[in-house]
């Protein structure tokens, strides 16, 4: 299913240009973005991929929307390049955000509030903030008849959060022609601020993302009377078995990566990094060390349990579903770590999976990171660009099958004592206004530069 939206000759309308401080309408867009309720399950999705329609056509450019299933929309818009012989950039985003609960939150998270120079509001962070930017980014040059160097593909997709079976991975399978001529892309999970110490910091940019599996683990026994002595209980079994998975039971693997990330804070720390002990470095990450610390190991967490129907019955069996992210092109590996850790009184079954990002052999992008530096850096003189693996996953893993080469570069400048990986799928996510227009300015100078 596909409907086209079209949008009026690019510069059309130069009259209309926002004015000298444009970037700060990214905030407002953002806040309209966040009211509209486009939680996973919910009705949204093609609302508010309705909306980015129509802000784009009102800009002077077109769209088509597609649809895996009825609702679950994805816009996917083409703007012009001052050189059109350039590859264009794939700019991929996604509307859908995970759920909140209203009475957990400090401000209800469908407000779109702006409150103690923050803006409140599920996907403020994941990953409202950066559709919102480039809109504003978009919008201004587009009217103002200043085009981007290269031509720009806008992917806004469903279901990022439930794996992107339904947005990401079907448009790969179904709709590879969205996407013609792209090599590159860029999208969330990157481009933050670390800091260091005082005027120094880090803005990584992921290149690698972890794989993620869901597996089943299965204890079973022969129901008993729960008056007996009786070792093979299956949830004792289980949970004995789920005991194994603490971290020091996965071992370290120093990746190129968060070798990368973690020679930089060194340098800039002023210590020397050992590679035979990379948790050292850990520390001068401040807030963001706890993600940096789950690119060095496979990681596995118990997230559901089930068991027995009666409490003086000793069930037959009992369940456990794992969330799984293993390092990536690393599978074999992880499962053989997993398997000595559980021990053999469960079964294991697999559930879904998805490969992650892998590197590029050649490493990344130099003109890329060349061009994110430059930018960073016209908004903060201090800024060092690295590269880093991320710990959870975005729709980069579907996008690698097309030959795309996947960075994530959404560029914020933080507060220092912000623990922003928190707020991801987290209570009271907010993003600071300052923040959102600094993102917003060099995401603008990007496109210039790259």
């Amino acid at each position: 299913m596909t409907a086209e939206v079209q949008g009026a000759e690019v510069g059309r309308d130069q009259s209309n240009a926002v004015g000298d401080r444009w970037w700060e309408d990214a905030v407002a867009t953002c806040s309209t973005l966040i009211r509209m309720d486009t939680q996973i399950g919910g009705p949204g999705e093609r609302a508010a991929a309705e909306w980015v329609a129509t802000f784009l056509s009102d800009a002077g450019v077109g769209s088509e929307l597609v649809e895996s299933e009825p609702g679950r929309s994805t816009l996917v818009s083409r703007v012009p390049g001052q050189d059109p012989t350039l590859d264009p950039l794939l700019v991929q985003m996604h509307l859908d955000v995970v759920p909140a609960q209203p009475h957990e939150w400090s401000v209800h998270p469908l407000s779109g509030e702006v409150r103690d120079g923050y803006l409140w509001g599920r996907g403020a962070v994941d990953m409202k903030n950066m559709v919102a930017s480039v809109l504003t980014v978009v919008q201004e040059r587009v009217r103002g008849g200043r085009l981007p160097r290269r031509p720009l593909v806008l992917a806004f997709f469903a279901d990022e959060e439930n794996a992107g079976v339904l947005g990401a991975e079907w448009a790969v399978q179904h709709r590879p022609d969205l996407f013609e001529g792209c090599r590159t892309a860029i999208g969330e999970g990157g481009g933050y601020s670390v800091p260091i110490r005082p005027g120094e910091r880090i803005y990584p940019i992921h290149t690698a993302e972890k794989g993620w599996a869901a597996l089943e683990l299965t204890a079973r026994a022969a129901p008993a009377h729960a008056s007996r002595l009786y070792d093979d209980n299956p949830v004792r079994v289980l949970g004995e078995a789920i005991g194994g998975l603490t971290h020091d039971r996965f071992a370290v693997h120093l990746t190129p990566q968060v070798e990368q990330l973690l020679r930089t804070a060194c340098e800039l720390g002023g210590v020397a990094f050992d590679p035979d002990h990379p948790e050292a470095a850990l520390s001068l990450l401040g807030t963001e060390a706890g993600n940096a610390a789950s690119g060095l190991r496979h990681t596995a967490h118990a997230t559901r349990l089930s068991a027995g129907y009666q409490s003086n019955v000793i069930p037959g069996s009992a369940t456990a579903e794992l969330d799984c992210r293993y390092l990536p092109g690393r599978w074999d590996e992880f499962r053989a770590e997993l398997d000595a850790a559980l021990g053999d009184g469960v079964e294991v079954r697999e559930l879904a999976r998805t490969a992650g990002l892998a590197p590029t052999a050649d490493g990344p992008d130099p003109a890329l990171f060349s061009a994110a530096s430059q930018a960073l850096q016209s908004e903060d003189a201090t800024a060092r660009v690295s590269s880093f693996m991320l710990s959870g996953g975005t729709d980069a893993t579907h996008l690698q099958r097309l030959g795309i080469e996947c960075f994530g570069f959404n560029p914020l400048l933080l507060p220092e004592d912000l623990d922003f990986w928190s707020l991801f799928h987290g209570i009271d996510e907010r993003i600071p206004v300052e923040a959102l227009h600094f993102s917003t300015r060099v995401l603008d100078r990007f496109l210039d530069l790259y």
